[in-house]
């Protein structure tokens, strides 16, 4: 293999690309797995693949394929071993939310590096962890900045202890004129004549949830309230 190989690098953008357009059509449906996870996958996916196709010449120049043995069959098993241990940081939270999802892909996405770097491909390698640094780091600022409105905002889940049933309709014309998008309702009577309201909210994502929280709780009819980022 020559000492500057573009073909892997037009092979790592295109499935960065690519992974970047797929993990922006999960991240406007606000589906677990988003934006970087899509990216991470796409590219350590391709990075293993150049790896196994380059593994299998047996010398620089030889254009004969090495068919007596497959040198990346234990870095095969590797792969599907660590998937193991990235299940082990995916929780489920109790609004439902799912989270590490991308530590866990990032997981898998280092284990690849590992393989590439064993098998002596160092520029591969590097370049993989560039575009990963750069597609979990860089990419999503850039996009909540230049990208569709929709990925300009943030979920919160709020909870709010109401004393009047009559009041309910007027809190929530309330918070919707706070530049409050509501998503989500659910309206519980509780055993005290109190009313639970849980809401799903969008709001932009300059908003601090603490001024969120102060904003409603000022609201008139409103006992308590609890935020929480999704």
């Amino acid at each position: 293999m020559e000492l500057l190989d573009t073909t892997f690098m037009i092979k790592l953008g295109v499935s960065a690309v690519l992974g970047l357009i797929i993990g922006l059509e999960r991240e406007l449906k606000r589906k677990p797995v988003g934006l970087k996870t899509s990216l991470v996958i796409c590219i350590v996916s391709c990075l293993l693949t150049i790896v196994s196709i380059e593994s299998a010449y047996i010398s620089e120049g030889s254009d004969k394929v090495n068919i007596t043995m497959d040198p990346l069959r234990l870095a095969a098993q590797i792969v599907s071993g660590i998937g193991f241990l990235g299940a082990g940081v995916i929780l489920r939270r109790g609004n439902d939310s799912i989270s590490g999802l991308t530590t866990a892909a990032m997981i898998w996405g280092a284990a690849g590096i590992g393989i590439a770097v064993g098998a002596g491909f160092y520029m591969e390698a590097t370049a993989g962890v560039i575009l990963l640094i750069v597609s979990v780091e860089v990419v999503p600022i850039i996009i909540t900045y230049l990208g569709p409105k929709r990925l300009r905002e943030k979920e919160l889940s709020l909870r709010a202890t109401i004393l009047e049933k009559k009041e309910i309709k007027s809190i929530i014309e309330r918070i919707k004129a706070e530049e409050i998008s509501i998503e989500n309702i659910r309206i519980k009577d509780l055993k005290n004549q109190q009313h639970l309201l849980e809401l799903k909210i969008i709001v932009d994502f300059r908003k601090k949830t603490v001024d969120i929280y102060y904003t409603i709780s000022e609201i008139e009819g409103i006992k308590d309230v609890e935020i929480e980022s999704l």
